[in-house]
C-alpha cells in the first residue's frame, strides 16, 4: 500500500462537474493499493498518515499532526501509484490490485481515518476524477506500507 501525502491548505475533488470532495488545512492523500495487500497494512498506514506531526508550532517546527491543528483529511484512489515505466512509454499497471480489492482496502483505510479525523472527505473509487489542491510548503511526503513476512530476529519496519 502506498501513499503520497500533500499538506494542503484547500484540496478538492470533481466528477463529471460536480465537487463531491472538499477539505481546508489539512492532508491530501492519494492512496494506492497493490497485490497482496492486507488489512494491518492499511491500519499501519492511517496510524502513521493520521499522527505525522508535520505541521509548524508556535517556533515554526513542524511538530503539530492533523489533530492539533484541526486538520481535514482528502482520500483518493490512485491506481497509478502502481505504474511500471521500466519498458517502453506505456506505463503498466499490473502491479494494481484488482479493482474490488483495492476498494474494499481503500474504503477500510477511509473507515480508520475516520475514527481520528473529524473530517474525511473522498472521491468517487473508479471515476475520472479532477483534484485542486493548494500545496502548503510545498510539503510532500511518499510512504509505503509493505507486504512482507517479518525475518526471524528482525523487527519488520517499512514505514
Amino acid at each position: 500500500m502506498k501513499a503520497v501525502i500533500q499538506r494542503v491548505g484547500q484540496a478538492s475533488v470533481t466528477v463529471d462537474g460536480q465537487v463531491v470532495g472538499s477539505i481546508g488545512k489539512g492532508f491530501l492523500i492519494l492512496l494506492g493499493v497493490t497485490h497482496g495487500d492486507t488489512e494491518a497494512q492499511a491500519e499501519k498506514l492511517a496510524k502513521k498518515i493520521t499522527g505525522l506531526r508535520i505541521f509548524p508550532d508556535e517556533n515554526g517546527k513542524t511538530n503539530l499532526s492533523l489533530k492539533d491543528v484541526g486538520g481535514e483529511l482528502l482520500i483518493i484512489s490512485q491506481f497509478t501509484l502502481y505504474a511500471d515505466c521500466r519498458k517502453g512509454f506505456r506505463p503498466s499497471f499490473i502491479q494494481a490490485a484488482e479493482p474490488g480489492e483495492a476498494e474494499r482496502l481503500y474504503e477500510y483505510f477511509t473507515g480508520l481515518c475516520r475514527e481520528v479525523i473529524r473530517r474525511v472527505e473522498t472521491g468517487v473509487f473508479g471515476a475520472h476524477m479532477k483534484v485542486e489542491l493548494e500545496n502548503d510548503g510545498p510539503f510532500t511526503l511518499v510512504l509505503e506500507e509493505l507486504a512482507q513476512e517479518p525475518q526471524a530476529g528482525k523487527e519488520r519496519n517499512s514505514i
